[in-house]
């Protein structure tokens, strides 16, 4: 299949990757050149301009956007639209607000063009090697894609989700449930740390993670940062909140759904930004390991990669 892609940053440029490893041709285009030089090489078509990505594309076009939640979107379908035909899908794979989608959905559907809100989880290793995606939008525009979908996600990975907005809405309920889990972990490693035995971070993860009831990728990532430090001395411990999570208890207060564990989570996200604990470091790390989140210095508390 051949597609347009746009956003070549963490995971669009892994995701590229993935899709030229599986015979598909790809067209990319980022606003940084160099990107597009490095993908490029790899084998796919290097797109100058908007306009030029779309004249490489055969009818129907595909057009796969990853690239941040908000106004970079609108841009980037602000800059399409003028140069797209009736029956065009775009897709958008990030986590866009799923009221958001609905809006922009609506607004193409009178140009003829077909949105599809593709939520996708998997981190930077799933992008690279087998994602997992919740689709939205117009069946029939994902029945065009779904071949491709399917050979970027792991077995059982992905799936239709219903009407315009829902992949979206999807994928941030998931996100919302990720706080969870995330701060329940990092509790857990605080209340041992409070023990007063001499416990090894790294061992109980490493127990974690083998036949237990919580064993799962989020342990494996502790026992992944526990080895390299086992007090996590390398980052600190202010824990960014990136909009899912507040999206996903906004929507429940408007539903009328109680979700305390969620929006526990986000909450202690705001109180990590004055004042940090051991389980706020914990926290940090995982999402630095699924994600590539960027973790602030101790030291400084100044940002890094």
């Amino acid at each position: 299949m051949k597609i347009g892609f746009i956003g070549l940053g963490k995971m669009g440029f892994n995701m590229v990757e993935h899709l030229l490893d599986l015979g598909h041709e790809v067209v990319a285009y980022d606003v940084s050149a160099e990107a597009v030089a490095s993908i490029a090489a790899k084998g796919a078509t290097a797109a100058s301009s908007l306009q030029h990505l779309v004249g490489e594309l055969d009818a129907p076009r595909v057009v796969w956007m990853m690239v941040p939640a908000g106004r970079p979107v609108d841009a980037v379908i602000d800059g399409l639209a003028p140069f797209l035909k009736v029956g065009d899908i775009v897709i958008d794979g990030g986590n866009s607000r799923y009221t958001d989608t609905v809006a922009r959905a609506e607004k193409l559907r009178q140009q003829g063009i077909r949105l599809l809100d593709v939520g996708t989880s998997g981190g930077l290793d799933g992008a690279r090697h087998g994602a997992c995606m919740m689709a939205g939008g117009e069946r029939e525009a994902y029945a065009v894609v779904e071949p491709m979908v399917r050979d970027l996600c792991v077995p059982n990975g992905y799936g239709y989700m219903g009407a315009s907005g829902s992949g979206h809405f999807v994928k941030m309920v998931h996100n919302g449930i990720e706080y969870g889990m995330m701060q329940a972990i990092g509790e857990g490693f605080d209340l041992l740390r409070a023990s007063g035995y001499d416990l090894d971070n790294e061992t109980v993860a490493r127990v974690w993670s083998n036949g237990s009831v919580i064993r799962g990728w989020l342990m494996e990532l502790a026992e992944k940062a526990f080895a390299r430090d086992g007090d996590l001395g390398w980052l600190g411990g202010k824990v960014a909140d990136s909009g899912e999570g507040r999206w996903t208890v906004e929507a429940a207060v408007e539903l009328g759904v109680a979700v305390p564990i969620i929006s526990g989570a986000l909450f202690e996200r705001f109180r990590s930004q004055s004042e940090e604990n051991f389980l706020d470091k914990v926290v940090a790390a995982l999402r630095h390991g699924f994600g590539g989140h960027a973790v602030q210095s101790p030291e400084s508390g100044e940002e890094k990669a």
